[in-house]
């Protein structure tokens, strides 16, 4: 692959733009067209931006603010919530820490640093002391005010968000609107903000290696500077761009899988072109770890078959967490 520097992408021809309208009543009119507008979305390309989610404009800026104040703190600082410290995978992870692309990123990992905060479960909570991996506490750091306030909040608006996301699939998939609300009281849901130095030309480390998200569904949050890239079917990267309010979505794997390829896991990448430092929040949003992941009946046609084995959320996440995270 020649460096992602070498030629700048080309703006992105078609993101679907879908307005949520404060997101109407389940089994209505309203909400089965926006199920439909997602549902041609999620075909191709696989990534479109979402309005009228009614997620505060104050929320994302206190939620970037706080981001800022964390990762500007001393590398010993932060070393203390490492995410080696946590038998749960939450914690800040250094710069080439995570490789989302280890096949052609061989001399060391992405560009950026980030944190983990997942659904804060006690020591007390049922998941917890059964051991159940990926569910549990999260490593706060300490001084900064505010911190665990607003990703906490931050964690129930995206969380609600994402359900009702899940509804209108299931209403895009010939499903009842409540279909998918079984597997989602204890959704594994992870509030993952990022942390992109300017990029430095020459090797083969990117800002954010090439690669599909693991789970079901992405929300991303950008701040300013584009940096996010799409790999159209032909070939081409291309560059999505920054809109003030509004959310980007795209599938993961886990919905892929689900849908029997119906939805798109589509590759993407992130080159922070800028001589600017970059932020961004994703938000994973996953079903609860026992959720079976097996080709909805909606989405095989007559005489096809299931293009993956049966398998549940959370086995699907280990595997992937521990290509991007390996040992350690």
């Amino acid at each position: 692959m020649s460096h992602p520097l070498a030629q700048s992408p080309l703006p992105l021809p078609r993101l679907p733009v879908v307005d949520l309208g404060g997101m109407p009543a389940r089994g209505s009119a309203a909400r089965l067209c926006i199920a439909n507008e997602m549902d041609a979305a999620c075909r191709d390309p696989g990534f479109l931006l979402i309005t009228g989610h009614g997620i505060p404009a104050i929320l994302f800026e206190r939620a970037f603010a706080a981001a800022r104040q964390f990762f500007v703190r001393p590398l010993a600082e932060k070393s203390r919530v490492a995410i080696e410290h946590s038998p749960v995978h939450r914690g800040w992870f250094a710069l080439g820490r995570e490789n989302l692309d280890p096949g052609t990123q061989k001399s060391g990992g992405d560009l950026k640093e980030g944190i983990k905060i997942g659904r804060d479960l006690p020591p007390d909570h049922p998941l917890v002391m059964a051991g159940v991996p990926l569910h549990g506490p999260n490593q706060w750091p300490e001084g900064i005010p505010g911190f665990r306030e607003v990703w906490t909040e931050y964690h129930a608006r995206l969380t609600a968000l994402g359900r009702e996301l899940m509804s209108c699939f299931a209403l895009a998939l010939g499903l009842p609107p409540e279909h998918f609300d079984p597997f989602l009281d204890q959704p594994m849901t992870t509030a993952g903000p990022l942390r992109y130095p300017p990029f430095t030309s020459g090797g083969d480390r990117l800002s954010a290696g090439a690669h599909t998200d693991y789970g079901c569904l992405t929300l991303l949050a950008q701040h300013e500077l584009p940096g996010l890239e799409v790999l159209a079917r032909d070939g081409t990267w291309y560059s999505v761009p920054v809109v003030q309010g509004a959310l980007v979505v795209n599938v993961g794997d886990m919905l892929a899988r689900w849908t029997n390829d119906r939805y798109a896991s589509t590759v993407h990448r992130v080159v922070n072109r800028s001589a600017r430092e970059r932020y961004s929040i994703p938000f994973f949003y996953d079903p609860n770890h026992d959720t079976p992941v097996a080709c909805l009946p909606s989405c095989l046609a007559p005489g096809e078959r299931p293009r993956y084995a049966p398998t549940t959320a959370l086995a699907h996440l280990q595997e992937k967490i521990a290509l991007a995270f390996g040992p350690g």
